[in-house]
């Protein structure tokens, strides 16, 4: 009996916010179960992506969210910490892939299976638009939980990304210990409150 081809999508949320981790995620959706709707992230409502997350960790064969914290970003750099966050999600997959495709153009060294990257594979792509949008969803919620912890940032709102309101926090209150201190505006603002 022939082994079934299995499909991993993965992609990440969060390369270019200047507060919090990237996240990413693999999934591997069951052929059996299709997922209507699903789609590049970036182009559903929160609401929408809310009931897809549910659908998506109900139906899935597997799926898994991995991390790179804002230390491993300055300390690595964005693109090899999205490398070690895809890896981290696909390590922790409960069933082996066949196949994995990245979203993008870029793939990580050490992969356990053959893969391709795809560019704007998260609206071609099943598994990447689902892995997309764990990422986003799970980062989203993070953020929102760091805004307490970190309060006068406005995390909630923008999600670390550098919107004038997150600038204008950085200004006033400096960096905070979720900021990737290597992206320019938060280092110009740490050497101003320094």
């Amino acid at each position: 009996m022939t082994k079934p081809y299995l499909l991993c999508g993965v992609d990440e949320a969060g390369r270019g916010p200047w507060a919090g981790p990237v996240c990413a995620a693999a999934v591997i959706l069951d052929p059996d179960a299709p997922i209507a709707g699903l789609n590049d992230s970036k182009k559903l409502t929160e609401k929408k992506r809310l009931a897809l997350e549910t659908e998506i960790m109900d139906k899935a064969l597997s799926w898994v969210v991995g991390w790179a914290t804002p230390s491993e970003i300055d300390e690595l750099n964005i693109r090899q910490a999205t490398h070690l966050a895809w890896l981290r999600a696909i390590d922790g997959l409960q069933i082996a892939p066949t196949e994995i495709q990245i979203d993008g153009n870029d793939l990580p060294k050490g992969l356990p299976c053959p893969a391709q990257a795809i560019i704007k594979g998260d609206g071609k792509v099943a598994e990447i638009s689902a892995a997309s949008i764990l990422a986003k969803t799970a980062r989203d919620r993070l953020m929102v939980e760091l805004c307490d912890t970190y309060p006068g940032y406005g995390f909630s709102k923008h999600k670390g990304y550098g919107v004038k309101a997150h600038s204008d926090a950085l200004v006033s209150l400096g960096p905070c210990a979720i900021h990737r201190m290597s992206f320019k505006p938060v280092a110009e603002a740490a050497r101003r409150v320094a």
